[in-house]
């Protein structure tokens, strides 16, 4: 959940911006952001982490020549564009280099669609919005969520840990404590 490893991805309009106005890092930002996804993708689809490589990098240098040539409107978030230029990429090099035995439109059925890039970016903000509420949340309940939840602890564990008098009364303060994360995550904007 952290875009520290992951990298943190530029806005739209900054890699736009830095590519009209010749900023490298922009490109570097856009690599550390989204490569992980494509080599996911291509490694889940019969391809290697070369492949990816070579795949995001012809993605990059179209989104590159279309924003140059001002030919280039974005009519979705700029991660759903380098997916779907990548996905379009390799499903033809799959294609032409005949892993894929059958009709090209059979395979698509297999490939993620752009609505679950969509899904997975609305699932990335109901974990931020999760991350906020439980940091709300406080002591013990916040040790005690996590320990269940996180880290797999029984409740035997947890009632050992917390001096409860047995698990029922741990299991107890867990559901008080669950409670009180769903009121502040509903809450939390």
């Amino acid at each position: 959940m952290s875009k520290v490893l992951k990298g943190s991805a530029p806005a739209d309009s900054e890699v736009v911006l830095g590519i009209l106005n010749n900023h490298d890092e922009v490109l570097e930002k856009l690599y550390l952001a989204y490569f992980p996804m494509i080599v996911q993708f291509i490694i889940n689809n019969n391809g290697t982490t070369d492949d990816a490589k070579d795949i995001y990098q012809e993605a990059i240098i179209v989104l590159y020549n279309k924003i140059k040539s001002g030919d280039f409107e974005l009519s979705s978030k700029l991660k759903t564009f380098i997916y779907s230029v990548c996905r379009r990429l390799w499903l033809k090099r799959l294609h032409q280099m005949s892993r894929f035995d059958g009709d090209v439109r059979d395979f698509q059925d297999f490939l993620p669609a752009d609505d679950d890039l969509e899904k997975h970016d609305e699932r990335d903000m109901q974990f931020k919005k999760m991350e906020g509420a439980l940091s709300l949340l406080g002591e013990p309940c916040k040790t005690i969520i996590e320990d269940f939840y996180m880290n797999e602890r029984s409740m035997q564990d947890i009632c050992e840990r917390f001096g409860y008098t047995n698990a029922d009364n741990a299991k107890t303060q867990k559901y008080k404590c669950l409670q009180r994360l769903k009121k502040l995550f509903f809450e939390h904007k």
